[in-house]
């Protein structure tokens, strides 16, 4: 047993009395967080234990939005115990029913979307949320929005697919990554959860409701940003593809639904280029992540969706003439690298 898993344990004993429980692993993420599933034998309760270690996670946003949401009738996990000092949590267990899981191998259009008006109507009850007041969410201002999308040249480009770039190629880089984040920056501002896909959205069967419930998990990152970020990390998931057609509808019920509540007052077009440009800047943030997760951090499983996210880019760009520039450097140096490169790779992981 590792060392964090014996504090982990200590700390575990000391919130249920001694009496005795069941630790067994979850899962880990993308970060250096850790999940554990605790069953107390007595009751066979169960809950999820979280290891941040404090020196690499700070788990205060956490503590506070997950409060503050669960005040506004969102549904995260209940904070049962919390010790920021040794980065441990007991929280609410919310099973094991993944969205992603109820949408793949196989995607019934029924099921589906039960499930997605599920969660974009949880999704406007996120927008329409106030700042905690013992925490200050921060903006997604220019300098986050830039840090983001540099993601994609310095660790796929340059550090995975080892692409050189000359003096041209960096310029129409940098154009494209401008026009970019002025169009994110144009959008009306609400909360942000930064995450908001299959992976972190659980399906919970309400005994009362034919409706599933959504849980909301990892949402610690949330800024204050974009309209449309969220819906496009939904409804253009790095890690499914939803029928375009199917998109279509959601998007223009979520257009109707937040023009009805007036968090914009936008046109369908306007709104469907918010939808498709601030895609492209999610897209390219996310690639980059999934280059570092090999690189850095040595998961390479995260190889296997990128092809997925950079084809979403590609598809996009090609309808905006302001990246056709940059829609060819994709098609001509980025997307063959991909191929000859990481599919290889991706197979032997």
């Amino acid at each position: 047993m590792d060392q964090r898993l014996q504090q982990l344990n200590k700390w575990l004993a000391k919130q249920f009395s001694n009496n005795e429980f069941t630790v067994s692993p979850v899962s880990g993420d993308a970060s250096f967080r850790r999940y554990f599933r605790v069953e107390q034998k007595a009751s066979s309760s169960c809950w999820i234990a979280m290891d941040a270690p404090p020196e690499k996670e700070n788990s205060l946003p956490f503590v506070a939005i997950a409060r503050h949401w669960e005040s506004q009738g969102i549904q995260v996990p209940h904070i049962q115990a919390v010790d920021l000092s040794q980065g441990f949590m007991l929280l609410g267990d919310f099973g094991d029913e993944l969205m992603l899981n109820s949408l793949a191998p196989s995607f019934v259009e029924t099921k589906a979307e039960t499930l997605y008006k599920s969660a974009l109507q949880t999704l406007i009850q996120i927008q329409q949320c106030s700042q905690p007041d013992d925490y200050a969410i921060p903006p997604y201002d220019t300098e986050l929005l830039s840090r983001e999308v540099e993601l994609f040249r310095d660790w796929l480009v340059c550090k995975k697919l080892e692409i050189e770039l000359n003096a041209s190629e960096k310029t129409l880089i940098d154009e494209a990554f401008q026009f970019l984040i002025d169009e994110a920056l144009s959008q009306p501002t609400v909360c942000v959860h930064r995450d908001y896909h299959s992976r972190n959205l659980m399906e919970i069967n309400d005994p009362d409701s034919n409706n599933p419930g959504i849980g909301v998990l990892d949402f610690q990152d949330a800024v204050m940003g974009p309209i449309t970020y969220d819906l496009v990390s939904l409804l253009r998931d790095c890690y499914i593809v939803l029928p375009p057609e199917f998109v279509d509808r959601r998007l223009h019920e979520f257009h109707q639904a937040t023009l009805a509540i007036k968090l914009h007052d936008a046109t369908y077009p306007q709104f469907k280029q918010w939808f498709d440009l601030m895609g492209i800047q999610r897209h390219l943030k996310a690639a980059g992540i999934f280059a570092r997760l090999s690189l850095r951090d040595g998961k390479h499983s995260y190889l296997n969706d990128i092809p997925r996210t950079v084809n979403y880019i590609k598809q996009v760009s090609a309808n905006y003439p302001q990246l056709q520039l940059f829609n060819q450097w994709l098609n001509s140096k980025v997307i063959p690298a991909i191929q000859d490169k990481l599919v290889a790779e991706a197979c032997e992981h």
